[in-house]
């Protein structure tokens, strides 16, 4: 029982950061698998901790040093499987840029005329995001013809 429980809180919080890794193929339905056990693992890994300090209560009381010393690594499993369930980690790889700068396109000597960018025209104002800029932050937060956006791929 104690085993499963350790099994279960990892399980539902390492499928989905293994399934959804950039710059790897996803299929549907797993993309699917990943986004509900994503969803599920904050309970799922709340319940799997609160039943595991409950069961290692039980066992340290009834087990020798050995016993003992096993059940500590388990209980750090799900200790951290439950810490992991309420994070991000995908904000973790792809930060969102702290401070973007911008510029006009006469003053961004930096793109070249064959780079790739992302363009949005709102109310009558424009603005175009570079790929090559964009490739690890994967997104920009900002303000084009007074709405506010996010540009992402």
């Amino acid at each position: 029982m104690f085993l499963t429980l350790v099994l279960i809180a990892a399980v539902t919080v390492f499928i989905p950061a293994w399934l959804i890794m950039p710059f790897k193929a996803q299929s549907a339905s797993g993309v699917a698998l990943s986004y509900f056990l994503k969803s599920m693992s904050p309970v799922v890994t709340a319940i799997a901790l609160l039943s595991a300090i409950a069961l290692g209560v039980r066992i340290w009381s009834l087990e020798r040093l050995i016993g003992r010393v096993m059940l500590i690594p388990a209980l750090l499993v799900v200790t951290v499987s439950f810490w992991f369930a309420r994070q991000n980690h995908f904000e973790w790889m792809f930060n969102p840029l702290p401070n973007p700068g911008f510029a006009t396109a006469g003053e961004a000597g930096f793109i070249k005329d064959s780079d790739m960018v992302m363009a949005v025209a709102l109310n009558g104002e424009s603005a175009a995001y570079p790929v090559r800029q964009m490739a690890y932050h994967h997104l920009v937060q900002d303000r084009v013809g007074a709405v506010d956006l996010v540009a992402t791929y």
